[in-house]
């Protein structure tokens, strides 16, 4: 600690009083900056912002390791702590970096408006859902988290696939913004649960992925997704409850439950080895199997992969000619298509449900989702 208390000040002698100045300035303007901010940056990014504050202003972590039953606390404690014996003032400047690259990235996204042609539906947070040659694009955008699924966008795809159900559109699509399709049900779901509130927290998530998965079981109308990047959990199964599936050959098709001591979820327990057989569905479901987009269009989950230089140029003039044909012929084939498995798929689904609100509670499940975010943590 002696050759460390020797060594900081002789690291403030290259640094004039100026340079210390506007190093202080932009770390308070940066503060006001950030409070300015509309969209939520993410758990990491927040992290990383709370880390640099404390160091800025404190300096290296001194505070008691939290239990590590106590999420938040921990991983507040782990990105402080990660930061070692960084200067406050290297972290005032890395504090002002990251808060000015949200600002130009927030700024940037804002100027990437719908099309004059394209009808934007406005009231999500987490999605981008936009209307255009009688095709309805539910587009997954939370692209800084790889897509995760929070308890906000649950409820926000609730909620776009019921409008575009009822609305002019011919089809409907899924698909994500950025280099994922998407990342799944987002861990941090779970961060914030104290022990007394475990057992809401299963009862609340199971009635919500329930009735996630049922709006894709019930969607009146042709659905298709289009998977721009890897996808795991349940944005892989469900998939199955999809139309048509067409894949970026840079997209991975990933599941692993029983990794996180969890279960299968959207009909997968069903669907998949109905549409891969059961030893593949095994190798998927039980083993943590990661499919590449050949694999999975092999295997009859996907139904086509394209290059993906010309993914979306190809796809997209497919889907327009798609969504030229007879409107209501289409709807009433897909239900007819549907109408003999729907009573089953809703069977499944409810026992899938039950099944995962128990695997919640459990120990297994516990423990190893703390290893998920022990080994996130030394990332």
């Amino acid at each position: 600690r002696r050759a460390q208390a020797v060594c900081i000040p002789a690291i403030h002698l290259h640094m004039t009083a100026a340079t210390m100045q506007v190093s202080q300035k932009d770390f308070e303007k940066a503060q006001e900056q950030l409070k300015l901010l509309k969209k939520d940056p993410g758990n990491e990014t927040k992290l990383k912002l709370y880390a640099l504050f404390k160091q800025a202003t404190e300096g290296p972590c001194n505070s008691p390791k939290p239990g590590m039953l106590d999420f938040v606390k921990k991983a507040k404690w782990d990105a402080w702590s990660s930061l070692g014996n960084l200067s406050q003032d290297n972290a005032r400047q890395k504090y002002s970096e990251l808060v000015s690259s949200l600002v130009s990235a927030e700024s940037a996204g804002q100027k990437k408006d719908a099309s004059p042609e394209e009808s934007r539906n406005d009231g999500y947070e987490t999605l981008l859902v936009t209307t255009k040659n009688n095709i309805t694009k539910i587009m997954f955008n939370r692209p800084d988290r790889k897509n995760a699924i929070n308890h906000k966008m649950y409820r926000e795809i609730i909620k776009a696939l019921e409008e575009a159900g009822k609305d002019d559109s011919t089809i409907a699509v899924i698909t994500g913004n950025g280099d994922y399709y998407s990342s799944g049900n987002d861990l941090n779901n779970f961060a914030n649960i104290q022990p007394g509130e475990m057992e809401k927290m299963a009862n609340d998530g199971a009635v919500l992925l329930k009735e996630f998965v049922g709006h894709f079981i019930d969607f009146p109308k042709p659905l298709i997704a289009v998977v721009n990047g890897p996808a795991i959990g349940i944005s892989v199964t469900a998939l199955g409850l999809c139309d048509i599936v067409y894949a970026s050959d840079r997209a991975t098709f990933h599941s692993p439950f029983s990794q996180l001591g969890q279960s299968p979820e959207g009909c997968s327990s069903y669907l998949f080895p109905k549409i891969m057989g059961l030893a593949k569905a095994n190798e998927i479901l039980l083993f943590n199997k990661k499919l590449t987009a050949a694999e999975a269009c092999a295997q009859g989950l996907v139904t086509e992969v394209f290059p993906d230089r010309t993914f979306q140029k190809e796809v997209w003039a497919r889907l327009e000619a798609y969504a030229s044909l007879p409107k209501n012929s289409l709807a009433v084939s897909k239900q007819l298509l549907r109408s003999m498995e729907k009573e089953k798929l809703h069977a499944v689904n409810s026992k899938e449900c039950e099944v995962l609100k128990e695997r919640w509670l459990s120990d297994e499940c516990a423990n190893a989702i703390i290893s998920f975010f022990q080994k996130k943590s030394k990332l």
